[in-house]
């Protein structure tokens, strides 16, 4: 009965989130009030019923469910879901949000149609507080990357508008190339003290709990390339030798290689058990 509830809340999950996609897409080049709300509350929707995914698997499993690669897209998506109702009801950038919509729906798709996979190797004897805050901050780092990621993407949109004089009553509604730019940087300075305390916090547990560890190890040297790169942008940056289109296209090509660590290293490492 109860997996049979969980399958019923992830179909109508995909249903309302995909939804709510068309009427974000209609009021952005139609200029639908009315369909944007309709998305906007769609989309809390999704964010309940997604809320109620990971309290019931935190009933059933006696533990917060982000401990395998399956539980962790589960809060990714809820995270840029999250992220985005935020910017809806402070910021109200309707590109942005519907960018990172569609983001938390191509995670939340993953999520539903990815197979299912026990985890109790993880759960029944790897489980600390430290591995917790550990991932929980790894995922969170991601989310504040794709942050960047969105708002990178807008900067060359209105920089190429702006360039080519091509301003229409179809983009009047987009946040200024200056407030773009605020933007990118404030979630990228989030995102790398996040991604370091995490990777600080994994050694540690590593150190603490395992027998061996392997320095070598795919997701290691992923994550560690990935923090020296977002260390190198923010050096370089604050040098004033990457400014401008450059530095947004940077964070793009970034972000692809947190996408790629994200399940490519996770399937290759014999240190992290996310399956």
């Amino acid at each position: 009965m109860a997996d049979l509830t969980m399958t019923r809340l992830y179909e109508v999950m995909i249903v309302l989130y995909a939804i709510s996609l068309v009427f974000y897409f209609t009021d952005y080049f139609y200029k639908q009030v009315r369909a944007r709300r309709i998305a906007f509350w769609l989309v809390s929707f999704v964010w309940v019923i997604q809320s109620a995914i990971i309290i019931l698997t935190f009933i059933e499993t006696k533990r917060f469910p982000i401990l395998s690669l399956y539980e962790g897209i589960l809060f990714y998506s809820w995270l840029l879901v999250t992220l985005s109702i935020i910017l809806h009801c402070i910021a109200r950038v309707d590109l942005p949000v519907f960018i990172i919509n569609i983001l938390g729906f191509l995670f939340a798709s993953i999520f539903t149609f990815m197979p299912k996979r026990p985890t109790g190797a993880v759960g029944d004897t790897l489980i600390s507080e430290m591995l917790f805050i550990h991932i929980s901050f790894a995922i969170l780092s991601y989310a504040a990357f794709t942050l960047t990621f969105v708002f990178a993407i807008l900067y060359l949109v209105l920089y190429r508008l702006l360039k080519k004089k091509k301003w229409s009553q179809l983009w009047t509604r987009l946040p200024s190339l200056q407030q773009t730019s605020n933007w990118m940087n404030v979630s990228f300075f989030i995102g790398i003290p996040m991604l370091f305390i995490s990777l600080i916090l994994g050694f540690e547990w590593a150190l603490l709990r395992l027998e061996s560890l392997s320095i070598f190890d795919a997701k290691i040297i992923g994550s560690f390339i990935i923090l020296v790169l977002y260390c190198c942008i923010l050096y370089v940056n604050r040098k004033s030798k990457l400014t401008g289109t450059n530095y947004a296209w940077v964070h793009i090509y970034a972000y692809l290689l947190v996408v790629v660590n994200f399940f490519l290293g996770s399937s290759l490492s014999r240190f992290h058990l996310w399956y």
